[in-house]
């Protein structure tokens, strides 16, 4: 959530700056702004809703500035407004901060300064007190300025700072929010994510907690946070930028959509040697110390979340191992029963979302191993971790995650699959005929990709309900979940999932005339009892909309309407019906005329608490 840009060098600093924040539209916001430095003075503008209102405020203005910061923020401290924008500034203007992040002591800071210095506060934001905060300790050397302010700073951020007087320099900050700098010829930049800096550099410095920046159009330092000088090797950049466009598609969400057989196909046959077995690259756990495990842990928030309640299941089946999977905001705070015999599996699509790192961190402290499933290469969840396995998803987008769900996914079987057959548990032949199957899921997709049409026209009879209700059993369960928030988080559609048997224990006592039941019937050895859940809301007047394998057609007599996914075994399932939901929310979504790719109040990395 919230995105940072700025810009340090020879050439027009607004366009490029604009051009970078519209790269990190995908991360979710109410409202952007930019500072430059004209002619040795601050100038800033800043407004609510998308950039284009931003680019149309400055279109007409003369800004010639070689230096400038930019932000686009989704709101925490203050409403959406144009005062509460980013970037703020000190009391007269020679300051400008952008941040990520919250300032946890903010009150306490705004008190003492409003008390002790006098300062007034224009905006409701805790940034604004970083920039009051600066502008006091301020007597001529910038980052001097930003050391005595960070020392006074509680909290999560990523800041970027501009000085009126230093008109050829930005310090940056990075404390549990991300920050990447990108070096170019004679000019730099800095960034939250990389897709923000692709248009014009691939060399970038991966910013560390704690650490500080000092950028000028020819050079780059980065201090530790006693004020030593360190170096960092470059990482260099190797994805296809193209990847971030539409290619034709309405929105990336559809795009995303169609693009996991790729994904799966990719995160699956990188790590197939030519003997035809596994090779689970970043992974270095030997034999003894998979043995050694006697716990596992999930720990990821939304939609990676629900990946790990599929991960759990198909751990505990092959590797025969105890596993429990958390959210990650609740984790820390619980007290955990951690130790070195402890598995610590972090998903996360970012790498970035600041719950899961929180958690992953309390896990090492306590002596976990730790193992996580990203997509981001070089993110904080990565770098902290003893092994990584990296989703071979691409860049994803859209807020709503698709393609790094599955991806997700294909990971967890290959992990299960890996300690199954080092612990023992699972033979040869099952395993080889796992890892065929697993080979199957990409053009098994494809099929439930052919059936968009049909699944539109289902939409087009379903985009009304107000109210909707995901059942489901075993891994149904876990996937309803998934299904449910696809449809809430694009659609705003009041939507809820449970466990298919519970739906006795109280929630049937919703179910009323025409009240729309998606049911999900993947699993055959429970394909009876969900026929049987799906006849007590019909005889609730519930309009049911089943979703189950090609050869289950039972299922019509007790569902209004069917959605059919090709044949597989069942613990292979999570990764294809998924699919046929993912494609039913975005067409409801649309067809309700929603802003799909950019829903309201939600970001794509989550770096706040």
């Amino acid at each position: 959530m919230c995105g940072i840009v700025g810009y340090v060098g020879e050439a027009n600093a607004k366009d490029i700056i604009i051009d970078g924040l519209k790269k990190l539209e995908y991360r979710g916001y109410d409202s952007s702004g930019i500072a430059l430095n004209v002619g040795g003075r601050l100038v800033v503008r800043k407004c609510k809703g998308r950039i284009a209102n931003l680019e149309n405020m400055i279109a007409e203005e003369e800004l010639s500035a070689t230096v400038g910061i930019g932000h686009t923020r989704w709101a925490t401290h203050g409403a959406p407004s144009d005062v509460n924008a980013h970037p703020h500034t000190n009391g007269d203007g020679s300051i400008a901060v952008i941040h990520n992040g919250i300032i946890e002591n903010f009150v306490e800071l705004k008190e003492w300064l409003a008390r002790d210095y006098g300062v007034q506060f224009r905006s409701e934001t805790d940034t604004e007190v970083i920039a009051h905060l600066i502008g006091i300790y301020y007597n001529g050397d910038l980052l001097d300025a930003v050391y005595k302010a960070i020392d006074k700073m509680r909290g999560a951020y990523a800041l970027g700072v501009i000085c009126a007087q230093e008109p050829d320099k930005i310090v940056a900050v990075r404390k549990e929010s991300p920050l990447v700098v990108g070096l170019g010829n004679n000019c730099n930049f800095i960034a939250s994510d990389i897709p923000a800096l692709l248009k014009h550099v691939r060399s970038l410095y991966l910013i560390e907690n704690n650490e500080v920046v000092l950028l000028t159009k020819d050079q780059v330092k980065l201090f530790d946070a006693n004020r030593k000088e360190i170096h960092r090797d470059v990482f260099h950049v190797t994805w296809d930028a193209d990847a971030a466009e539409k290619e034709g598609y309405d929105h990336f969400m559809i795009k995303e959509i169609h693009e996991q057989p790729k994904g799966l196909y990719e995160t699956l046959h990188r790590r197939i040697d030519e003997d035809g077995s596994v090779r689970l690259d970043g992974i270095n756990m030997s034999k003894d110390e998979i043995e050694k495990f006697s716990k596992v842990y999930i720990v990821a928030c939304g939609t990676a979340y629900h990946a790990g309640l599929v991960g759990k299941y198909i751990i505990e089946k092959l590797a025969k191992i105890p596993v429990e999977v958390d959210v990650a905001s609740e984790f820390r705070y619980r007290d955990p029963f951690v130790d070195d015999k402890t598995l610590f599996i972090a998903i996360s699509q970012s790498g970035e979302t600041l719950d899961t790192l929180a958690a992953l961190r309390e896990a090492k402290r306590k002596g976990a191993r730790v193992l996580s499933v990203v997509n981001v290469v070089g993110s904080s969840v990565a770098r902290e971790s003893d092994d990584v396995f990296y989703t071979w998803a691409g860049p994803e987008i859209a807020v709503a995650s698709t393609k790094a769900y599955t991806t997700q996914l294909m990971c967890m079987y290959l992990i299960a699959l890996y300690m199954g057959k080092e612990r023992g548990t699972l033979g040869s032949d099952a395993y080889n005929q796992y890892l065929n199957d697993l080979k199957e899921i990409p053009d098994l997709i494809q099929k439930i990709l052919d059936q968009e049409e049909a699944i539109y026209e289902i939409a087009k009879k379903l985009y009304k309900s107000q109210q909707v209700f995901f059942i489901g059993r075993g891994l149904d369960s876990s996937v309803a979940y998934e299904g449910s928030l696809k449809l809430k988080e694009i659609s705003y559609t009041n939507s809820f999932a449970i466990a298919a048997g519970e739906l006795k224990h109280g929630t049937i006592a919703l179910i009323e005339q025409d009240t729309l039941v998606i049911a999900l019937a993947t699993q055959d050895f429970l394909f009876e009892k969900m026929l049987s859940n799906i006849q007590e809301v019909k005889a609730r007047g519930a309009y049911v909309l089943g979703l189950a394998k090609e050869n289950n057609t039972t299922i019509e007599r007790q569902s209004d309407r069917v959605i059919y996914i090709p044949e597989c075994r069942d613990e292979l399932t999570p990764m294809l019906s998924v699919v046929p939901l993912q494609i039913l929310a975005y067409y409801i979504a649309k067809l309700r005329g929603c802003d799909i790719d950019k829903p309201k109040n939600l970001a794509k990395s989550v770096t706040v608490e």
